[in-house]
């Protein structure tokens, strides 16, 4: 089947952010101009998806409003001549079909997930993408999951590489390559110490998930602190015999969740605005 549907769960509490996260959403945050989730539902959209459904939390209501009508917000704009404003704004709720939903318990990545299977058809595969990374690339990094989706129908990762001193805050995979930038998945890391990593690549936060591994999360006990982790229902698919691959997302992913990697989607972001780049590039140079 046709990838239509996202599924991104925002329902985490954004503590590395705080105090900045305490009364709005961690996804809400600008990089520039624009909140991280508008950037990560562009790519969506950019590439094929249709609809979107959100895992909500308490205190998310913002993302809610954002991609919903401001009408108060529209008719002041065009009572003062703000043309180009309004279209922007008007523009975001028409980016796609938006559903919410609340994860009841903050229990875990895949309990997210779960939160949602009641949007999704029982034979539908789904993208996931997590709402606290910016992917900068000529084809959309999701895109690109979707064409090696499109080759083998098989669950996808999108993986990028990272420096090894970094690699035990990420899930990472081992693997064989089978084309460009493409590899065929042997193992699936959640979090190893820097000795037992088997590569320098980590999991970025996209995937495209089947039915089958959706049945897994199903009946996947809970790990760790209690919670149902994706990763290891991508383990137990993996175990069960059957086949995964990783695309290595042509493109520079941003790791918003992290205040150094916030700061630098800042200055990446802003060096291409086209307002502001050129005035940014001066006055970097001029710190040099």
């Amino acid at each position: 089947m046709k990838i239509r549907k996202a599924i991104i769960p925002v329902a985490g509490l954004g503590t590395r952010f705080l105090p900045a996260s305490k009364a709005q959403p961690k996804e809400m945050l600008a990089v520039v101009d624009k909140p991280v989730i508008q950037y990560i539902v562009e790519e969506a959209v950019a590439s094929g998806i249709e609809e979107i459904i959100f895992v909500t939390a308490i205190g998310k209501r913002a993302i809610e409003d954002h991609f919903d009508r401001n009408f108060e917000l529209e008719y002041r704009l065009e009572q003062k001549g703000k043309k180009k404003e309004l279209e922007e704004i008007a523009a975001i709720g028409k980016l796609a079909k938006f559903a919410f939903v609340r994860q009841g318990k903050p229990m875990g990545d895949g309990h997210a997930i779960l939160a949602a299977l009641p949007f999704i058809e029982r034979h539908e595969p789904v993208a996931v993408i997590f709402g606290d990374a910016i992917t900068d690339a000529k084809v959309p990094g999701l895109k690109q999951l979707m064409n090696a989706y499109d080759r083998y129908t098989d669950p996808i990762v999108g993986v990028t590489r990272i420096p090894k001193e970094e690699i035990s805050g990420y899930g990472v995979i081992d693997g064989k390559e089978v084309g460009d930038r493409l590899y065929e998945i042997s193992r699936f890391v959640e979090k190893p110490s820097v000795a037992e990593a088997p590569s320098n690549m980590a999991v970025m936060g996209q995937y495209i998930l089947t039915p089958e591994v959706l049945e897994i999360l199903k009946t996947q006990e809970p790990g760790k602190g209690g919670e149902i982790r994706l990763a290891d229902a991508l383990i137990t698919h993996l175990k069960n015999g059957k086949s995964m691959y990783g695309v290595d997302v042509d493109g520079t992913w941003h790791d918003c969740g992290s205040k150094l990697g916030f700061l630098i989607a800042q200055i990446e972001l802003g060096l291409k605005h086209p307002e502001i780049g050129k005035e940014l590039k001066r006055y970097l140079k001029g710190r040099t």
